[in-house]
């Protein structure tokens, strides 16, 4: 090709992908939050997508797509037009989920593209409120001598909620029956109404029931209390060393997607992160937007592909725990 064509062409690529940057969003944008309403990941995406929304100037409209822990919302975004019309908030669950499912419709790594780092969620250990045990120490003796009857709810394997179970199982070597949802919204219900009797999930979903006595906490799965809720002992105080489960939450577009349209939903993204209404929410769900330089597409990569590795063993070591 000659050169001067070449360089017409180059320049008429360039030109159209600026202006297609100028003029995006010129429409709706659909987050894909892939479990049920009201549950933690729901309950994030709903606020920071609704500050992104105003720094885009487009509606953004919430789409909950549950299923097999997520991974059915994931592949339908990674099987969308890469047009920047389509988002996923995911959490750790892209990390788990090559290890969880050998048939995986996505690669985490290769079909999509990475806009930032949303928030890192600590965990909670809590139960109906009429659990016979009071504390952490007392959940262990009590589930060891009922193993048969006690019950732990999830949100579907590979799921945030579904791993911390499998830990927990793990490192206190009793093997519970578990009840999988579509989210941790309808597993709160029925724990809320006894229907289950434990469940490991995000402050994001349990913060604001703890505060109103309506389920019994157990324990947080941090190293050290949480502001929000200091009155909580961890699960370390309670006995299992070096027992740490903290969940990230990123957004995702479909591989493809034009730098420039990353570009602006990155900083789209940091607008939201820094709004006051978004702090002061998720401060009330125990948790903290991540600093800045977390929320880019360069830092989930290198997070997210560190975070397969790790999870990986330890998946492998704990699935004689699963369903």
């Amino acid at each position: 090709m000659p050169v001067v064509r070449r360089s017409f062409l180059l320049g008429l690529v360039f030109f159209c992908a600026s202006a297609w940057a100028d003029t995006y969003p010129s429409r709706t944008i659909t987050l894909v939050v892939p479990f049920a309403a009201n549950g933690p990941t729901d309950t994030i995406s709903r606020s920071v997508g609704g500050a992104m929304s105003k720094h885009l100037r487009q509606p953004l409209v919430i789409e909950n797509v549950g299923g097999a822990g997520g991974t059915v919302g994931a592949a339908q975004v990674a099987q969308a037009d890469a047009d920047g019309y389509t988002m996923l908030m995911y959490h750790i669950g892209m990390a788990t989920a090559p290890a969880l499912y050998p048939k995986l419709p996505f690669d985490p790594l290769r079909d999509f593209e990475f806009i930032g780092e949303v928030t890192d969620v600590p965990m909670t250990l809590v139960a109906r409120p009429d659990f016979p045990a009071q504390t952490f120490k007392e959940t262990v003796a009590y589930v060891k001598a009922n193993r048969s009857k006690v019950n732990l709810a999830h949100a579907g394997s590979g799921s945030a909620s579904h791993l911390c179970g499998l830990l927990l199982m793990a490192a206190i070597e009793v093997d519970l029956k578990t009840v999988a949802y579509k989210g941790t919204g309808p597993a709160m219900d029925d724990l809320l109404a006894g229907k289950v009797d434990l469940m490991c999930d995000q402050t994001t979903n349990t913060t604001i029931q703890i505060r109103a006595g309506k389920v019994k906490p157990l324990g947080i799965t941090t190293a050290r209390r949480i502001v929000s809720l200091p009155g909580i002992p961890t699960l370390q105080e309670g006995g299992l060393k070096d027992f740490q489960v903290a969940v990230w939450h990123a957004l995702f577009v479909p591989k493809g997607t034009p730098p420039a349209v990353v570009k602006r939903l990155t900083e789209a993204l940091h607008a939201a992160l820094q709004d006051s209404g978004v702090k002061a929410r998720f401060n009330d769900l125990g948790t903290d937007p991540v600093p800045l330089e977390k929320a880019t597409p360069q830092y989930v990569r290198q997070h997210l592909s560190a975070e397969i590795k790790r999870w990986e063993p330890i998946i492998k070591r704990s699935s004689q725990y699963a369903d």
